[in-house]
C-alpha cells in the first residue's frame, strides 16, 4: 500500500513528465518571435477598421505564441510601436489562451473531452473581445500609468549575435517557467492527497461551488497557461467540466502574478474593472458549461 508521500511523489512526477516537453517547445517559440521576428512586422500587417482590428488582435497568439509569462512585456513592446492601450488589454487577455501551444496540451490533457478544449478556446476568444468593447473608446491616460506613458522605453538587456540572444533568452525563460511548473504540480499533487476525497467529491460535484473554488485556484496558483492544463486534469474526476473550463479561461488571463505584472503598465483601477469582468465572464462560461452537460 502507498504512503501519502509515495502517492505525493507519483503524481508529482507523472505530472512534470507530461508537461515537460511542451514547456520546451513553449520556451523555444517565445524565443523565435522575441528574437528572429523583425520588430514591428507584426503591427504593420494588422487591418485599419477597428473591429477587423481587434479581432485579428484576439488572435494574434496564434501567430505570437507567448504564454503568460513573457506576455507582459511583450505587449509593452507594441504598446511603445503602437498598439492602443484597449487592444494591448485584448492581446494580453487572449494570446495565452489562444496559442497553439496551449492548445496542443489542453487537447493532450483533455483528449477525450473536446468540450473543455473548445470551451476553453470559444470563452478566451469572446472574453477578450468583450473587454477590448468595453474599453474601446477609453483614452490611453485613461488606462495606461502615467510613469509608463511618461518614460518607458523598450531596451534590450541581452545584446550580442542573434543566437547567443536566443541561448540566454531561453535560459532567462526556462528559470521563470520550470520553477512554475514544478510548483504547480507539487500543488495539485499536494491537494490531491492532503484533501479528503470525501470533500473534493462533495464541492466537486455542486455545479456552482465547483467553479467558485477553481476560480480561486486559478488566481492564487498562477501556473503557466503551457502547462495549466496538465493541472487541472488532476481534477477531472472529482469536479465538473464547467470548473474546469472557468479554470482554464481564468488563470491565464487573471493572476496574482500576472496583477503585479500589469500594475507597471495599467493604472490599479483598470486593473480591478478587468479583473472582475473576466472573473463574472468565466463564472458564466463555466455555469454555461455545466448546463448544457
Amino acid at each position: 500500500m502507498l504512503t501519502p508521500l509515495q502517492d505525493f511523489l507519483t503524481f508529482l512526477i507523472s505530472i512534470v513528465v507530461e508537461a515537460l516537453p511542451f514547456v520546451v517547445l513553449g520556451i523555444i517559440i517565445s524565443v523565435a518571435v522575441q528574437v528572429w521576428l523583425p520588430e514591428g512586422w507584426l503591427l504593420r500587417r494588422l487591418p485599419k477598421r477597428r473591429w477587423v482590428r481587434q479581432v485579428t488582435i484576439s488572435l494574434l497568439g496564434v501567430f505570437v505564441p507567448v504564454c503568460e509569462c513573457g506576455n507582459v512585456p511583450l505587449a509593452r513592446g507594441l504598446l511603445v510601436q503602437g498598439l492602443s492601450a484597449s487592444e494591448s488589454l485584448v492581446f494580453l487577455l487572449a494570446a495565452p489562451v489562444l496559442n497553439p501551444v496551449t492548445i496542443i496540451t489542453t487537447q493532450q490533457a483533455f483528449a477525450n473531452d473536446p468540450v473543455v478544449l473548445a470551451g476553453r478556446m470559444a470563452g478566451g476568444f469572446v472574453i477578450a473581445n468583450v473587454v477590448g468593447w468595453v474599453f474601446m473608446r477609453r483614452r490611453r491616460d485613461e488606462l495606461l500609468q502615467p510613469d509608463f506613458i511618461k518614460t518607458c522605453q523598450i531596451s534590450r538587456h541581452i545584446h550580442g549575435r542573434r543566437w547567443a540572444r536566443s541561448l540566454e533568452l531561453f535560459r532567462h525563460e526556462a528559470s521563470h517557467i520550470l520553477p512554475a511548473l514544478l510548483f504547480g504540480a507539487a500543488a495539485a499533487a499536494l491537494v490531491q492527497v492532503a484533501v479528503p476525497r470525501e470533500i473534493l467529491l462533495t464541492l466537486g460535484s455542486n455545479p456552482a461551488w465547483s467553479i467558485a473554488a477553481m476560480l480561486v485556484l486559478a488566481f492564487v496558483i498562477s501556473i503557466c497557461s503551457n502547462v495549466d492544463a496538465f493541472f487541472a486534469l488532476a481534477f477531472r474526476d472529482t469536479f465538473t467540466a464547467g470548473s474546469l473550463v472557468s479554470f482554464l479561461v481564468f488563470g491565464p488571463m487573471i493572476d496574482i502574478k500576472l496583477l503585479s505584472l500589469m500594475r507597471t503598465t495599467y493604472q490599479p483601477k483598470v486593473l480591478m474593472q478587468v479583473s472582475l469582468s473576466v472573473l463574472l465572464m468565466a463564472a458564466a462560461i463555466g455555469l454555461g458549461v455545466n448546463y448544457v452537460l
